[in-house]
């Protein structure tokens, strides 16, 4: 059973996400909370399995709610999506660098983000290739990570970084890698735990800033 956080300040909004969620046998609602400081208490509280964050709200918004997940060992299983009106903006962004595994625009079609959440509770980030694309093209025009931690990668590990960055999931890059999915995983967390990351879309960020993969 896949366990949500709710968090948004509009009631309406969190009702409607609730009611569609509420239909899947595999999908509980545990919580809902109205601003960021309750969300982060709830989700220290319940462990959920997906965190589904507004990015604006009055208070702690999602960037600092999604920075205090992601900085608290204890939530290290809690995967955090943004809930956004915009689409791909800087606030999106930040909530990437900050430890959110995607984002969703909350205009989005009930089969993709019924999707959405069952990727993110697997660990999978929600970055398709022509999302990566807009994120890189927009915002990663200078290098800004040093490359920490990246001489530490294998030559696989390397391989299967960029091959993320691509938007690819395990069972793609095993067959892009001809290896299976246990050992495309592996790469991928070990290359993750090398460079100091806590899931696969700040891998994505990473791996463009420092110049391991270059911008289309």
């Amino acid at each position: 059973m896949i366990r949500v956080l709710l968090v948004d300040d509009q009631a309406l909004i969190r009702s409607g996400f609730r009611a569609l969620l509420d239909l899947e046998d595999d999908i509980e609602v545990v919580a809902e909370a109205a601003d960021g400081e309750e969300g982060v208490a709830l989700a220290r509280q319940l462990l959920p399995d997906v965190a589904l964050i507004d990015v604006q709200m009055p208070g702690v918004d999602g960037i600092e709610a999604t920075r205090r997940i992601a900085a608290d060992p204890a939530l290290a299983g809690v995967h955090v999506v943004i809930l956004t009106n915009y689409g791909m903006d800087e606030y999106v962004f930040d909530a990437l660098r900050a430890g959110a595994a995607g984002f969703l625009v909350k205009d989005v079609v009930p089969e993709d983000f019924l999707h959405a959440v069952r990727v993110a509770a697997r660990g999978d980030a929600l970055l398709a290739p022509s999302i990566t694309r807009r994120l890189i093209d927009r915002y990663v025009t200078q290098p800004r990570h040093t490359g920490a931690g990246l001489a530490e990668l294998t030559n696989r590990e390397r391989e299967a970084v960029t091959l993320v960055a691509q938007g690819l999931s395990n069972d793609q890059i095993a067959a892009r890698m001809a290896i299976s999915a246990p050992t495309a995983k592996t790469h991928v967390n070990r290359a993750m735990a090398k460079l100091r990351v806590r899931d696969r879309a700040q891998l994505v960020v990473i791996a463009y800033e420092s110049g391991l993969v270059s911008v289309p």
